[in-house]
Order: structure tokens, then sequence, then C-alpha cells
């Protein structure tokens, strides 16, 4: 039967994006993010399998040169 499958995404493309990210910036919505160093990325994972995670964790990417 090959084992086929379509699978796809509902959020839009990038210009879809693009006007929602305008639109929260003319409105003010912001979202709360928890900044992680990559080093802390071993930390991050098990706080998340233990639901110790109030708001999306965001890398710090100037810590990948560290």
């Amino acid at each position: 039967m090959g084992r086929r499958a379509v699978a796809g995404s509902v959020i839009g493309g990038i210009a879809e994006t693009q006007e929602l990210l305008d639109f929260c910036g003319k409105h003010g919505i912001t979202s709360d993010v928890e900044v992680i160093k990559i080093q802390d990325i071993n930390q991050a994972y098990e706080r998340m399998l233990k639901s110790d995670v109030k708001y999306r964790f965001v890398i710090d990417m100037a810590s990948l040169k560290a």
C-alpha cells in the first residue's frame, strides 16, 4: 500500500504570518516567554517533562557562541 501520507499546516504562509505580526505590533500584543541559554537546554527539557513550564522557552542565540 506504499505507506504514503500527505500533511499540511493551517497556520498560513509567509504573507499571513507577516500580517499577524503586523497586527500584533500595531495593537501591542506580545507573548510571554522564558529566555534560556543553549547550555541550559537539558534542564529546560527536564522541566518540560515535569510540566514545570509556564511560558514558551526561547533559546538566546547569542549563547551559541559561548
